[in-house]
């Protein structure tokens, strides 16, 4: 059975009244972009293209990237500082390399300032802590941008799960298998060391699927290989992660396997990738099982008995782009009309997840998750 896909146009405008047409429109939110790199690039132009919002200012250090803002007739500022100093807008968007994410986040909130940061949110939890905490304490919203929550198959399944259409949630298994080309590493050396291998640049995406769809994590038990290739990093991981709801999820990642089960071969998320029909997360329930991202739900038509037929029927889900609706979401929160889908705090738990693979890989141990608990802040009130 095909993927049933209700497609809903982005930006869509329809009829108004002359009376309606007469009314003010509120004033759009500003929104400016730290880092105008690739990703950075993709949210100015979801920004560019919704109707409500405005691209305040790109911040970019290198030349040929204020050349080509400017270019496009925005406004263009070498360091953030700068831009500050200049204008505070609405928000900020901060796409650029994580070792910068904990000193300009820090200054976004202290501009008071609300800031949605790309993943991971920061290099280690400790700074992603210190951020958080900053602010909480300056109630600054602080978002972190896991997109893949915000794609309507995620939200498709997220739904079901919580509908109990699979009963309770007892295992998952999780497959991020692709093969990085050898350019990919020569273009940036640093790819190539301990410490940037697929655990930490891959493996924070899938981890927080699997918290959004599980809960917390309690221990996690993990087993790396070193480099096919000679590098200093790991190129295959392994990880059992239990849940606090006693669920168990097992999730493989390499860079260095050809294969077409990752999110990214599978979602359809990025025109980047080529896509594939294939599904890389399998979701076992007491009642049923999912598999993603073809939402397909798999029930015995009788009670549950494996000697009884079972057969699958197709989710159906909206596929608007991931970046849009989380933009949009974004402006919801700085207006105060819903709370951060993925706070800071959120963006902490899953890179502590990531750190504790990490560690386990190293050690051979496994490691129990003790971060600290703490509730995300609802919309903040507005004048």
């Amino acid at each position: 059975m095909l993927l049933q896909i209700r497609v809903t146009l982005l930006g869509c405008v329809g009829t108004h009244s002359p009376i309606q047409k007469a009314k003010k429109m509120p004033d759009p939110t500003r929104i400016a972009v730290v880092g105008f790199g690739l990703i950075g690039r993709r949210h100015a132009e979801v920004i560019r293209r919704a109707p409500d919002l405005s691209l305040a200012a790109i911040v970019e250090p290198s030349e040929d990237g204020l050349r080509a803002a400017r270019a496009q007739g925005l406004a263009a500022f070498k360091t953030l500082d700068e831009m500050l100093e200049a204008t505070v807008p609405d928000g900020v968007v901060l796409a650029t390399p994580t070792p910068l994410h904990l000193e300009q986040g820090l200054a976004c909130v202290a501009a008071g300032c609300p800031v949605l940061i790309e993943k991971p949110i920061t290099v280690t939890s400790e700074d992603a802590r210190t951020l958080t905490d900053a602010a909480d304490a300056a109630e600054v919203p602080l978002l972190v941008g896991h997109h893949r929550r915000h794609n309507g198959m995620v939200k498709a399944a997220k739904a079901a799960l919580a509908q109990g259409q699979i009963g309770d949630i007892r295992a998952v298994q999780a497959t991020c298998w692709f093969y990085k080309p050898d350019h990919y590493f020569e273009a940036a050396p640093w790819r190539t060391q301990k410490g940037a291998g697929p655990i930490s640049v891959n493996l924070v995406h899938d981890v927080d699927l699997l918290r959004h769809f599980c809960g917390d994590v309690d221990t996690v038990q993990a087993i790396a290989v070193t480099s096919h290739r000679g590098f200093e990093n790991e190129d295959l991981a392994t990880a059992v992660l239990r849940f606090k709801s006693g669920a168990i999820a097992t999730i493989s990642v390499s860079d260095s396997i050809v294969a077409p089960w990752s999110w990214e071969l599978t979602a359809r998320e990025n025109p980047a990738y080529p896509a594939t029909s294939e599904s890389c997360y399998l979701i076992g329930g007491s009642q049923g099982g999912m598999s993603l991202p073809d939402l397909r739900v798999w029930h015995h038509d009788a009670a549950p008995d494996w000697w009884t037929p079972i057969s699958a029927r197709n989710l159906t889900c909206q596929m608007d782009d991931p970046l849009a609706v989380q933009i949009a979401h974004f402006a919801d929160v700085i207006a105060g009309r819903e709370a951060p889908l993925v706070s800071g705090l959120e963006g902490l738990k899953s890179l502590e997840v990531v750190e504790a693979v990490a560690l386990s890989s190293e050690t051979g141990r496994e490691i129990k998750i003790d971060g600290e608990q703490r509730q995300t802040p609802a919309p903040r009130k507005t004048a």
